[in-house]
């Protein structure tokens, strides 16, 4: 638990020293915790932008980041050691920060647009969006080198079933159909992406998880705001 929190946030915690695989099942508690911190921050005065920005800080934008470089990446009639060039450079260009805006405006409005109490909602939202980065790790394989790589290889074998489990419970306490919905367009977009990273970069880095995190969390929250 201790080695997710300081690998998918900025909070201050030291962890053994480990696989840092090992702590892919304790990843949607992490999203659980945030979910409850955003949570509590929306019923307040501009409450909805309020709590993107202390999740932001709380995350230090790893996320985002991999969304940006995804985006300004991964493009048509682009050779595959161009793509993985550009995941590696830490400039951000019209793609990416133009992604982070659709993104970081969509989940604005559709907080803005959620019940001021929607802790459930929410605990499902960051959960499943941090057990879709678990998830696509668990069914991938590795592409160049980095802390991602060194995430994907060293996963224990069964962590996969242990962070699906979870998924099943974030999906459930939403009800039906509400958590149907949740879980299919979860999964829909899990293999959709996997697909995608497969084809233009042999396999899935840090980046990619990344990616996977923001998009998760921007389709989840589009779906409760329509409902």
């Amino acid at each position: 638990m201790r080695a997710a929190l300081q690998f998918l946030t900025i909070i201050p915690i030291s962890a053994p020293k480990g696989k840092l695989g090992d702590a892919a099942w304790a990843f949607p508690i992490v999203g659980v915790l945030l979910g409850l911190v955003c949570a509590a921050i929306l019923p307040w005065k501009l409450g909805p932008i309020v709590a993107m920005t202390v999740i932001a800080l709380l995350t230090g934008g790893l996320h985002e980041d991999g969304l940006a470089d995804v985006c300004d990446a991964i493009r048509a009639h682009r050779s595959r050691e161009r793509m993985h060039q550009i995941l590696k450079d830490s400039r951000i260009g019209a793609h990416g920060a133009l992604a982070l805006m659709a993104s970081f405006l969509i989940r604005w409005q559709a907080l803005a647009l959620l019940p001021p109490y929607s802790w459930l909602k929410l605990v499902a939202v960051y959960g499943l969006s941090r057990a879709m980065m678990a998830l696509l790790a668990a069914t991938s394989l590795p592409a160049g080198d980095g802390l991602g790589a060194t995430f994907i290889s060293t996963l224990p074998s069964r962590a996969g079933f242990w962070v699906a489990g979870q998924s099943l419970v974030l999906a459930a306490i939403t009800g039906w159909p509400m958590g149907f919905q949740l879980l299919a367009a979860n999964c829909a977009l899990l293999l959709l992406v996997r697909r995608w990273f497969l084809l233009r970069l042999g396999g899935v880095t840090g980046d990619c998880l990344g990616f996977l995190c923001i998009a998760s969390e921007t389709v989840s929250l589009a779906i409760l705001a329509s409902a």
